[in-house]
């Protein structure tokens, strides 16, 4: 199932991508036998009533659809989407899980996960321009599988931590690396606001199916500049939210970037920024394409 949020005449509301068309994700789900009572406008609503059940109602969405006209809301080319998901309530992300990645920043292999913060007002939808060119000449493309959380997880196995991921999407953590090399933090640089794309959907754990098996790919302009496999990840998605998990309570809609590969600008010579106009895509097998354009700086 691909869930998507999308702009209402009402407000944001939850949506479903079904063959090109998106369809209201609140009136399907009214016409579902695993439906329950709860407001599910929003994605995060739908996540914290149904996050347990997901590959139950993803097997019969579809069927919904052809049924329910009325939930159709139009062609996807039609339909304004935003962030998947719009309010989560944490934004983390791992530094240095692939093992190129490391060799090029000529840093030693961690032996734990590093974790840096992003917030929601980092984050930009799939028809939105990348912020950051008004505060930052050095603004770096990163292609990322970003995992959204499905269930409330304290303490979870590594085991058992799958079955709290609801679904994967594309993430472009852009980074100001001139912001970023300023002090030992990364916070300034990889915080800036509307600076990280998402989207376009949040795809269900259970239409991807194994989450290290993933070609990932990064392209500025047509080029691409970064290719890897999820597989060379050092710390595995699972591990990451068992971790995580360990010693922060993980809330339905939270997002995690699990990290990038080799190919930064940063480390090309001469290094390689993105530029007003640029347009940068992120495309993961199974999971979907996210392309985005660099805004021009604001007056």
């Amino acid at each position: 199932m691909k869930i998507v949020s999308y702009h209402h005449e009402s407000g944001v509301r939850g949506g479903v991508l079904i063959d090109d068309a998106v369809y209201d994700l609140e009136l399907l789900l009214q016409g579902s036998t695993e439906a329950i009572h709860g407001a599910t406008t929003s994605v995060r609503e739908f996540l914290s009533l149904y996050g347990d059940r997901i590959p139950a109602i993803s097997s019969g969405i579809t069927a919904l659809a052809s049924e329910d006209p009325v939930a159709r809301v139009g062609a996807v080319d039609e339909v304004r989407l935003t962030t998947p998901v719009t309010d989560p309530a944490k934004v983390l992300c791992i530094g240095l899980n692939y093992k190129d990645h490391v060799a090029e920043t000529g840093r030693a292999f961690p032996e734990y996960p590093d974790v840096f913060a992003k917030f929601a007002s980092t984050m930009v939808g799939p028809e939105d321009e990348i912020g950051g060119a008004h505060v930052s000449n050095n603004l770096d493309f990163e292609g990322e599988v970003a995992v959204i959380i499905g269930r409330r997880a304290s303490g979870v196995s590594e085991d058992e931590a799958l079955d709290y991921v609801a679904a994967l999407a594309p993430l472009n953590d852009v980074t100001a690396r001139d912001l970023q090399y300023r002090g030992t933090q990364w916070l300034a640089g990889k915080a800036v606001d509307g600076s990280t794309p998402w989207g376009p959907a949040i795809v269900t754990l259970d239409e991807v199916g194994d989450p290290q098996k993933l070609d990932i790919a990064t392209r500025v302009n047509g080029i691409e500049v970064q290719r890897s496999n999820t597989r060379h990840q050092i710390f595995p998605i699972a591990r990451i939210v068992s971790y995580l998990s360990s010693f922060l309570t993980l809330e339905p809609g939270d997002v995690i970037a699990t990290g990038t590969p080799q190919g930064i600008g940063a480390k090309r010579n001469p290094p390689v920024w993105l530029e007003p106009g640029d347009t940068v895509e992120i495309e993961i097998d199974k999971v979907g394409l996210l392309r985005n354009r660099v805004g021009k700086p604001q007056l």
